[in-house]
């Protein structure tokens, strides 16, 4: 399976809103697929369809990262319905924004709803790593990076990188 190209900081796509999925089709199957490659080959523990360029409410993660054994899970359309307490997610880092982590505050529990890949209803509580990766995916699908939620100084920091490497690298 063919891998798609990851969207990276600093393009504007990244920033926008993604747009309710009302057909689960053969095609967003194929996309599907396509993501979970992407993110199993990259390598990561979650991919939104916005940071492979498809302006989709849909997620990708497995839920059991490091295990030989993948556990894909796919959520359409999540929402967060309740969010509870604070955590710092400590080295957080993102396949959208290449060679940067940092600690980030986040819910320490959350409640997701959406459909999976067949439209199934699907509720999810978590209060582990993976509420933190939960709530990062659907950030994406908000128009909102990680970098979003970190210090000013420290988001322009990296911003100054990021520039400095794009004016070294034409």
């Amino acid at each position: 399976m063919e891998t798609l190209k990851i969207v990276t900081y600093p393009d504007k796509f990244l920033s926008n809103p993604t747009k309710a999925v009302d057909n689960i089709d053969g095609e967003l199957q194929k996309l599907i697929d396509k993501m979970a490659t992407t993110m199993y080959e990259a390598p990561g523990v979650g991919l939104a369809a916005i940071q492979v360029g498809v302006d989709k409410s849909l997620i990708i993660y497995d839920d059991s990262p490091g295990d030989e054994k993948h556990s894909l899970q796919v959520l359409i359309n999540p929402e967060i319905v309740s969010a509870e307490g604070s955590v710092i997610s400590e080295n957080e880092g993102c396949l959208s924004v290449p060679e940067f982590r940092a600690d980030v505050k986040r819910n320490a529990a959350v409640a997701v709803e959406g459909v999976d890949r067949n439209g199934k209803p699907v509720r999810i509580e978590r209060d582990d790593f993976l509420a933190i990766v939960l709530q990062h995916e659907i950030d994406h699908l908000h128009g909102k990076l990680f970098i979003d939620r970190i210090s000013s100084l420290k988001r322009q920091l990296y911003k100054r990188r990021v520039r400095k490497h794009m004016k070294q690298n034409g």
